[in-house]
């Protein structure tokens, strides 16, 4: 083939594609020792491992025509499918919308350490128990410490301790509470992660991270397998593609807003606001440990409305763009910085409103009713 005949070749198998066989963007790269087409953000990921994957970009580079022929009898299906034979149902498959650390430690599962062809491999995130040290971030000091963490299927429960030698936990986390999310930008670290859990049905924040990313990628994979496992035993019978969303979740939308108290006659106050499902949390700083206060939106068919703009006869906010959430008991009144943080919060709100509720979400929002 001439230069542009190939061009056109690389062109039209990356269109047959369609998606990045990592993350799901378009394709613009391609693995030429892989058979893969690969989007530019993943085409930076796959150079960390350039001793198995070397791309070049499928309409600016020049291939060979060995190349063109390799790419066209490989390709990401056939990839998936060497690749990816042994994939747990419960291990997490990132996307474009993921941070970094996820989608490179994916990279390096499939094609590195071919953790999805020897099963042997999963070993640390599947065994049932993970036991090791991760650093903490203190609720009083902000400071960063060693922790040692144990995950048991057995005892239902993630734990850790303050002392390497200690016998009773700091903290017992219940599986059946537990979430976990990649948090880096907000923690400060690269791998940091998020964990959560309710205690005495309000949400406990810890934040961790580790300094080996794959650590930190085993330890998030073994709180999803505990949590798959927890809820076939609760729901025995249910398909896994219905517990599989269930197993961990990233927030719906955090940021800063103002808000005012019940009365709505103190004066507006800066909060870090997060969406988690249902629950809307408000707190001081961002890595606090405990939420200052919980808000359950519900479904418009349950009396809750979400309302541009602020009661005329409000007063004391700062921020110009209001947001009035309406439920059976009271009105929340908040504001916004811009009107694009308004929009985006009203769309989060109102699409939660506009999904009927669930058995179970009656049950949280009971909870809330009887919270002191």
């Amino acid at each position: 083939f001439g230069v542009s005949c190939v061009r056109v070749c690389m062109s039209s198998l990356s269109l047959c594609v369609c998606v990045c066989v990592v993350c799901f963007s378009d394709p613009e790269w391609a693995s030429y020792t892989l058979g893969v087409f690969v989007c530019q953000s993943c085409s930076g990921l796959h150079r960390n491992i350039s001793q198995i994957s070397k791309v070049k970009s499928v309409l600016l580079d020049p291939w060979s025509d060995a190349e063109v022929e390799f790419m066209a009898t490989n390709g990401n299906d056939a990839a998936k499918a060497k690749y990816e034979q042994k994939v747990p149902v419960f291990y997490y498959r990132p996307t474009h919308r993921d941070c970094q650390l996820l989608r490179e430690q994916w990279i390096r599962a499939r094609y590195e350490r071919k953790e999805f062809v020897c099963v042997e491999r999963q070993e640390p995130y599947s065994a049932g128990y993970r036991e090791g040290f991760l650093w903490k971030r203190g609720r009083d000091n902000g400071q960063f410490l060693s922790r040692k963490c144990i995950l048991s299927e057995r005892d239902g429960a993630l734990k850790y301790f303050n002392k390497h030698d200690a016998r009773e936990p700091k903290a017992l986390m219940k599986i059946h509470t537990l979430n976990a999310s990649f948090q880096p930008g907000k923690i400060g670290q690269p791998h940091g992660l998020q964990v959560t859990y309710l205690k005495d049905n309000s949400t406990r924040n810890i934040f961790v991270y580790h300094k080996d990313g794959k650590e930190m990628v085993d330890w998030f994979n073994a709180i999803r397998a505990a949590r798959f496992h927890y809820l076939q035993v609760a729901f025995p019978g249910a398909h896994h593609a219905d517990l599989v969303p269930k197993l961990t979740r990233n927030y719906i939308k955090e940021g800063y807003m103002e808000k005012t108290g019940p009365k709505h006659t103190e004066g507006f106050k800066k909060r870090w606001f997060t969406m988690d499902d249902r629950r809307l949390m408000y707190f001081k700083e961002p890595l606090d440990a405990y939420a200052r206060g919980e808000v359950f939106i519900g479904s418009k068919e349950n009396s809750y409305t979400v309302l541009p703009g602020l009661p005329p006869s409000t007063q004391g906010y700062h921020w110009q763009f209001g947001i009035t959430i309406v439920t059976p008991d009271r009105k929340f009144l908040f504001t916004c910085e811009t009107e694009e943080e308004q929009q985006d919060w009203m769309a989060a709100f109102q699409g939660l409103v506009n999904r009927p509720m669930l058995p179970q979400e009656y049950a949280v929002a009971a909870q809330f009713k009887h919270k002191p």
